[in-house]
């Protein structure tokens, strides 16, 4: 793998290339929902043996003899000028003006023209169906598809139905009393820096916190601030107990993103990744989304030694 820091996919890693992060490339940032076009300059020299991710795929390339396939004679410059100019074109084409690229490299930035009117969804189609049709069988907007009706699948019916989740606590075999939801982290991006100190200072005796209700934490004797295990049949994993009113009965909270840190057969993760919990299966046979929030769990005080937290230890070197 090509990683910049020590996460769970690095330290598992048989071979580890280390790459830059943005602050030593250069680059270009955009994106579909923001107006800025930004010219990110690298600040610092690659640090250590890192390199960029292209010299690092370019050079594997050379190895396996498919080097000129790869870069097309290109830097890693070369490349940035060619996409921006091709998307400059692009843009004047759609009647946007973009500047040269050794003004934009100059200036850093520019602000894309945005329109004065608020977008309108299907606005074309509204206007005059027949002439606009949308890109379904039907060219409509289908509340019954014949498409999927088709496929004869048991659990994607051709409309919008509710489907009784496998695991939830409304079935009478439900097997654990609390619904897991894992939200989005407020201290990172997902799993990235979970090793900075906004995220760690967030840790609870660093674990990972798990919210959950004033009257399900008294019927466990679990006080804000305890070490809990939060378990079902596929793993487990230790966290640090937040009592909190602003969480349902019956439901317990652990944000994504706290680092793999495996333990024993009675702790699946040391730090609190509730990945362990959840189940890997699709939300159905056409469409493969997770079903993440389908999970129920229980938890209970942890009684034994707290075990060291090693996800953000690196791993003994081998060879170098």
């Amino acid at each position: 793998v090509h990683e910049w820091c020590w996460n769970a996919l690095a330290k598992n890693a048989d071979i580890v290339l280390p790459c830059t992060t943005n602050l030593e490339r250069s680059d270009i940032g955009m994106s579909p929902l923001d107006h800025y076009v930004i010219s990110m300059e690298q600040a610092i020299n690659p640090v250590g043996e890192s390199r960029n991710d292209y010299d690092i795929l370019a050079a594997i390339s050379r190895h396996m003899g498919v080097e000129d396939s790869f870069t097309e004679g290109r830097s890693d410059e070369d490349w940035q000028r060619h996409l921006y100019d091709q998307t400059r074109q692009q843009m004047a084409d759609d009647g946007f003006d973009l500047p040269e690229y050794e003004e934009f490299r100059q200036k850093k930035w520019f602000e894309l023209a945005t329109e004065s009117r608020p977008k309108i969804l299907f606005e074309d189609f509204r206007l005059d169906p027949e002439a606009n049709p949308l890109n379904t069988p039907s060219g409509k907007i289908e509340l019954y598809s014949k498409t999927i009706e088709g496929f004869g699948y048991d659990d994607v019916p051709p409309h919008a139905s509710w489907m009784e989740p496998q695991e939830w606590l409304g079935s009478p075999d439900a097997g654990y009393p609390l619904h897991l939801l894992c939200n989005q982290p407020r201290t990172k991006l997902h799993s990235q820096l979970d090793h900075g100190i906004i995220s760690r200072q967030a840790k609870i005796k660093g674990h990972e916190g798990v919210s959950l209700h004033p009257d399900d934490a008294s019927a466990r004797g679990i006080s804000d601030g305890d070490r809990v295990r939060v378990f079902n049949g596929r793993g487990s994993c230790l966290c640090g107990a937040i009592v909190s009113d602003q969480i349902r009965p019956g439901v317990a909270l652990i944000p994504t993103g706290a680092w793999f840190d495996p333990g024993d057969d009675q702790i699946s993760c040391k730090h609190g990744n509730p990945n362990v919990l959840t189940s890997d299966r699709g939300t159905s046979r056409l469409a493969q989304g997770p079903a993440a929030h389908s999970c129920l769990v229980e938890i209970e005080k942890w009684q034994g030694e707290d075990p060291a937290v090693t996800a953000f230890v690196p791993p003994p070197i081998i060879e170098q």
